[in-house]
């Protein structure tokens, strides 16, 4: 929440391999060897494409091709060596290419260990295919075979040239986004414990060739931090297109992110087509076929689309044709986007639309807000909203407050997207309250993103708990339209110098202790001023916080091994 405040010429196949006469794809040297009127003729070939032989240090042909010619030279003043060389002297072999060790690709997030191996690497080519080891894998097969301008070759067994994505069950240890990537022998191998790690060495792969340069020789073992990355869009104050949001999962699928948040409710809208509730719905909306497609189309790339109503507060829109539902205070002033929790007709309607779409975005994750209710943001709630202290006392015992019935709250819409098989559901850090002797369910992860609330904690109040937490650091990860209040829009460069996912509020980290219990982390763009930006210029200022942010999700690494400038040369030369 906000507070409301490129491809260079192809080499050719065949490289490395020596055959004695001209062929397709190779140039051919010859050195003459003159010995008593006999003419020898030595050959080299190196590939097209090459400059030509080697010549500096470790140069194979160079050394080689001078020691020949001082042999010659030697047989012509020896007799014995004169009367033999009437005869044809047999051809010498040519001598094998050395490659220098393979480097490290350089990749967006970047891969975690690279094993480097002596050899000319891989790029596709027109006769390449990709393969599958498994039917399972046919989607990210065909994906990689079109992106790569590749034949996809089904199930069939691998040859020269070829991608092969297997499934690899020995590798489940390293996790289910884990992957290796081989090159070797002229063909390349994917392979992981599971579909998504498939995918993301398909997204290495990509990168490693984009432009035409070659996957280098060697292998490639890589694996995410952090369970959860995410990036997450207010499409409630300001509608975006079906199609831009697509453009979007497949830049996040390419940078390996896992999570598109979807916070379509709100004051000034309801964006998805309701069949509960048509009359709440705003006229720019999205139907639901085109939240299908667009979930289809993460799926695809391994992204779970999380969905939020947020409640008690921000209901607005849902509020404008319900307003019997609003939440009044003793002088009977409403309280702008907050639902009148005392009354079973307000749990009826969330729960309505919560079971409507749970059947529209599949999978295990659900927000549900929880923040910002203005009954909790004044001095004395009981006095100014009775009616809420009324019935906290009357469900949780004489001594329970306000705070405590939003929080029975909290965990009633939880049950109800739990019954709608949803197993990680997470709620805004200031929808956990420190008064409420009603506690929240303790498998709520807290979205961490603020600490400007009324009885603000520190992270380490909620890790210390025993509470799960996702980084949504309004410092580092807000991109809030019109940037109002105190918020600016944030740079990547500072993101990839300052910001790790440690880093829960402000600029601090906290203890390594408790990096287990942070999930992960997702940056979020608000549109609190909607008209600030189009979406091309969202699209565009978001751009490097976004490669910046998967960075320090995927490598745990302390300082990333490359430079800012280096990130954002590469950034520009991936696309």
């Amino acid at each position: 929440m906000t507070g409301r405040r490129r491809r260079a010429p192809e080499r050719k196949r065949g490289l490395g391999r020596k055959t004695y006469g001209q062929g397709p794809g190779l140039l051919l040297g010859a050195g003459v060897l003159v010995a008593a009127g006999a003419v020898g003729v030595t050959v080299a070939l190196w590939p097209v494409g090459d400059a030509g032989p080697d010549t500096g240090a470790g140069s194979d042909i160079a050394s080689t091709g001078a020691a020949r010619s001082s042999d010659a030279a030697g047989a012509a003043s020896s007799p014995s060596t004169s009367s033999r060389a009437q005869a044809p002297a047999p051809p010498s072999p040519s001598p094998a290419r050395v490659y220098p060790l393979s480097k490290t690709p350089r990749t967006i997030p970047a891969v975690r260990e690279h094993i480097p191996a002596r050899g000319p690497g891989w790029r596709p080519a027109s006769a390449s295919r990709v393969v599958v080891g498994a039917g399972a894998l046919a989607d990210e097969g065909k994906l990689l075979a079109g992106e790569l301008r590749m034949t996809y070759g089904g199930t069939a067994a691998p040859r020269a040239g070829d991608v092969q994505l297997k499934l690899d069950p020995g590798q489940a240890a390293k996790g289910p986004e884990s992957y290796t990537l081989t090159v070797t022998n002229g063909r390349v191998t994917v392979a992981g414990p599971a579909e998504a790690g498939v995918f993301y060495g398909t997204r290495t792969l990509k990168q490693e060739v984009s432009g035409g340069s070659t996957a280098p020789e060697g292998v490639v073992r890589d694996r995410p931090a952090k369970a959860q990355r995410g990036f997450m869009l207010d499409i409630a104050r300001k509608p975006f297109t079906a199609s831009w949001i697509k453009d979007r999962v497949r830049e996040l699928g390419d940078l390996k992110f896992n999570e598109l948040g979807l916070h379509f409710s709100d004051d000034q809208g309801f964006r998805i087509a309701s069949d509960t509730h048509p009359e709440i719905v705003s006229s720019d909306h999205l139907t639901k076929a085109e939240v299908r497609g667009i979930v289809a189309l993460a799926a695809s790339r391994h992204i779970t689309v999380v969905p939020e109503i947020d409640s008690p507060g921000h209901l607005g829109a849902v509020l404008a044709a319900h307003p019997d539902l609003q939440l009044r205070n003793a002088q009977g002033t409403p309280a702008r986007g907050a639902i009148d929790i005392s009354k079973p007709e307000s749990a009826k309607i969330v729960d309505d639309l919560l079971g409507e779409y749970a059947d529209l975005f599949p999978g295990a994750s659900w927000n549900l807000g929880g923040d910002e209710y203005r009954a909790l943001t004044v001095s004395s709630p009981a006095t100014s909203y009775p009616q809420l202290a009324a019935a906290a006392a009357q469900k949780y015992g004489s001594g329970a407050g306000v705070s405590d019935l939003a929080t029975g709250w909290l965990n009633d819409r939880a049950a109800t997207v739990r019954a709608h098989g949803r197993t990680a559901m997470r709620a805004w850090n200031d929808g956990f309250y420190q008064s409420s002797s009603v506690q929240p369910g303790k498998n709520i992860q807290v979205a961490y993103w603020t600490g400007k609330e009324i009885g603000a904690r520190q992270p380490a109040g909620y890790l210390s708990a025993g509470r799960k937490v996702v980084n949504y650091n309004d410092e580092y990860l807000y991109y809030v339209l019109g940037q109002p209040n105190t918020f600016v829009y944030p740079t990547g460069e500072r993101i990839y110098k300052q910001w790790t996912p440690r880093v829960l509020r402000g600029s601090t980290a906290v203890s390594s202790a408790y990096d287990g219990q942070i999930l992960g982390g997702v940056f979020a763009v608000w549109c609190d001023l909607a008209g600030s930006q189009t979406q091309n210029q969202v699209a565009a200022g978001i751009r490097m916080p976004l490669r910046a942010t998967v960075q320090k999700l995927w490598d745990p690494r302390a300082q990333p091994p490359l430079s800012w400038t280096d990130f954002r040369k590469l950034a520009g030369r991936l696309g």
